[in-house]
């Protein structure tokens, strides 16, 4: 009986710090900021393209705007890098924008702003989904094997973002997926060239 007592009082005690605790993730500030990086395994589509998403970093910074119990606004700035191979096919429509080379290699490096939509999955509001717009500014592209010096891609890429944030105490993590929605042909309208994007990241939040 003693054994049975104590070990009921020992859940509500449990039941009772696990409600007053800050870190338990039941209770959120309005505000909170923090930043996190990781990889962006990214793929470009098209006809002159390559098969196979490449591997890249992306990191960046983030401020939350908790709004009520459910939903919340988080705007980010973040530094993503992509890159994309062309085929070798020498009947390709742009083979002739190359110098022969069998590199024809592209790296392009973005600063995106995302704006997203947390919504908080159960009680705890550990788990939210994430969805919105990211707008994404390109700083630099290098293409290798390039005759001109003019730019290839469009300076600037309208994307739609939907994924999972986990809300560890203090740690953050997470998985997104990003639909290119702007044609990022600079060159002409013969081919349509759409860029995909898968994001794993983790990261702190204070």
């Amino acid at each position: 009986m003693q054994k049975l007592l104590l070990v009921v009082f020992l859940l509500i005690s449990t039941g009772s710090f696990a409600q007053r605790n800050p870190l338990n993730g039941d209770r959120e500030n309005f505000f909170r900021f923090g930043a996190k990086g990781g990889v962006n395994i990214n793929k470009i589509t098209g006809m002159s393209y390559k098969e196979g998403f490449k591997f890249n970093f992306q990191a960046g910074a983030f401020m939350q705007f908790n709004i009520t119990r459910r939903f919340g606004i988080q705007p980010e700035i973040n530094f993503v890098q992509t890159s994309s191979e062309f085929s070798n096919d020498a009947n390709d429509i742009y083979y002739d924008l190359f110098l022969g080379g069998s590199q024809k290699k592209a790296s392009m490096n973005y600063l995106e702003v995302p704006v997203l939509l947390n919504i908080n999955v159960g009680n705890s509001k550990r788990v939210k989904l994430q969805i919105g717009p990211a707008y994404g500014g390109l700083i630099k592209e290098t293409v290798d094997s390039l005759k001109s010096n003019g730019n290839i891609y469009k300076n600037g890429e309208w994307a739609a973002i939907g994924g999972i944030w986990i809300q560890i105490p203090v740690v953050n993590i997470g998985a997104r997926y990003k639909l290119g929605l702007t044609e990022l042909n600079a060159i002409d309208n013969r081919q349509s060239w759409k860029s995909q994007s898968i994001q794993i990241f983790i990261g702190v939040t204070f």
